[in-house]
């Protein structure tokens, strides 16, 4: 066949449509637009990773946990030429998926949570209403459309309770941490769901995009009519759902609710305008929608939005590849808006698959995604991985209502809370020093309260070798390179046979220090 054929087969098949079916499609446009750019700009793109480094990330970005070492044993010596894709589908159709995606989703929804004891409690419902409705695999934009949309008692009824069944799953939550308020509400809207910081022009019409002061107040009106009644986070709610304006701050005007292409919503007699909003946000013709959903999935995965920051769309921030956004977004909708389906074609994407080490210096630019971008993690992975390792389990009445704040995990997740970009993780002094002299840490790598480095250190007739692989495998999800065993060999076996186990504690505790186990890469 000559190149003439060749060439006209892969322009069809890249102006086919993309169906739900197809994530392995989506993953080859993926590479193909890439490869387009890194032509044009003379990029050598990094190797694909090997199977131990692709094993590691896998899990810690579809599950938030690192591999147990019967799951690196396996993988590593399965030689199925398709495992990854294999090992991909089970990840997804696991309950542990659903679990950290909702922690992740809760996180971005009601980041309150992390800075209020009170809000805090709030945390458990919500996560469960999300793990429910992921666990379902629930479209995304029905999940929007519920949780905007959510039912507060009307007016002349009883005020809804906020925190009458605290532990139930609930998407309540939502509008309790944000004082019920229309412009808190308004904003967190419209960034989460259309990459839109409208925020901006709270006070002045944007700095950088075309949105004016009035149409963020006409967002904030479809939220006019929730009200709390009385005061503090947990007093009930209630909603005048016929209120559908809402006076501009600081000024005499008044803003009606009118959706950001400035059209007029057909209103419904007692119904909720949050009803219309929800439905105008979702619908597969929302310009912004899909788009913002897909930008920050890719980010979520590749550690920066192909627009970032990942939700703030505006004229002056470019899409680093937008025909790339554009058929992913298209694909999204395509897919029904499945979340599953997105996150299967960027796994399977040889962009998602490549190694984060630095092999050429066109790889420094990371609009580029010509290797993957080490990634920090989050505080609930960090700690749950630290438990995963060293073998520890909380106690069930250290997570009981009303304790979190005296608990190992929590004191955790207040320090190790990210503060800053995903791609751009940062260890304070405060964190190293709670890692290098901690009593958790120390307890974890001692031999007397570590169930992960007894278990090794009393390992029937296994060599030192083993158990320096065995801690490697527990932490790192790999073996140690040759270079690194020799080292350890000679420092573990000094003094002989008396010093072994102690030294072994010293290994166990470099390699929680290390950055290799405190990033995702």
């Amino acid at each position: 066949m000559n190149r003439f054929w060749i060439n006209l087969i892969v322009l069809v098949t890249l102006a086919t449509p993309l169906t739900a079916a197809e994530p392995r499609a989506l993953a080859q446009r993926i590479d193909h637009h890439l490869a387009q750019h890194w032509k044009a700009d003379k990029v050598q793109p990094a190797p694909l990773a090997d199977d131990a480094e692709f094993l590691r990330r896998v899990y810690l970005d579809l599950t938030g946990r690192i591999p147990l070492p019967r799951d690196v044993h396996d993988f590593l010596a399965d030689k199925d030429p398709d495992k990854r894709r294999q090992l991909v589908d089970d990840l997804l159709d696991s309950p542990r998926h659903s679990t950290h995606f909702a922690n992740v989703w809760r996180a971005l929804l009601i980041p309150e949570v992390a800075a209020s004891a009170e809000a805090r409690v709030f945390q458990i419902g919500f996560e469960a209403w999300l793990n429910q409705k992921l666990r379902a695999n629930v479209s995304f934009d029905q999940v929007v459309k519920e949780l905007l949309s959510t039912p507060i008692a009307v007016e002349q009824q009883s005020p809804e309770s906020v925190l009458k069944h605290p532990e139930r799953p609930n998407p309540l939550a939502f509008f309790a941490v944000k004082d019920a308020s229309p412009a808190n509400l308004a904003a967190t809207t419209t960034r989460l769901f259309l990459g839109i910081q409208i925020e901006c022009a709270q006070c002045h019409d944007h700095p950088f995009a075309s949105w004016s002061r009035e149409q963020f107040w006409n967002q904030a009106a479809f939220f006019a009519g929730i009200e709390r009644q009385g005061d503090g986070i947990f007093a009930p709610l209630s909603e005048a759902v016929e209120r559908r304006e809402i006076a501009i701050a600081d000024s005499k005007k008044i803003a009606k609710a009118l959706f950001l292409d400035q059209k007029s919503p057909e209103w419904k007699e007692k119904t909720s305008p949050r009803v219309a909003l929800a439905a105008w946000i979702t619908t597969a013709e929302n310009p912004y929608f899909a788009k913002a959903t897909v930008n920050r999935l890719w980010g979520q995965l590749m550690g920066r939005g192909i627009v970032e920051p990942v939700d703030d769309f505006n004229d002056e921030n470019k899409p680093s590849h937008p025909e790339l956004l554009d058929e992913l977004a298209q694909a999204f909708v395509a897919a029904k808006f499945d979340v599953r389906f997105m996150l299967r074609a960027i796994c399977l994407s040889e962009a998602y698959q490549r190694s984060s080490v630095r092999s050429h210096a066109s790889q420094d630019e990371p609009r580029h995604f010509a290797k993957m971008t080490v990634k920090g993690l989050s505080g609930e992975q960090f700690f749950d991985n630290l438990a995963l390792a060293t073998g520890y389990r909380e106690s069930p009445n250290d997570r009981g209502f009303g304790r979190e704040r005296t608990t190992i995990r929590t004191q955790f997740l207040e320090q190790f809370a990210p503060r800053g970009k995903l791609s751009d993780p940062e260890t304070s002094i405060l964190q190293a020093l709670t890692l290098m002299n901690g009593k958790f840490i120390n307890d974890a790598t001692t031999l007397a309260k570590s169930p992960t480095l007894t278990a090794i250190c009393e390992m029937p007739i296994a060599t030192t070798t083993q158990k320096i692989d065995s801690l490697y495998l527990i932490t790192f999800s790999r073996k140690p390179t040759a270079n690194e065993r020799e080292k350890l060999e000679s420092y573990v076996s000094r003094n002989g046979r008396a010093e072994e186990n102690r030294r072994l504690s010293d290994v166990f505790w470099m390699l929680l220090n290390s950055a290799e186990f405190r990033l995702n890469h």
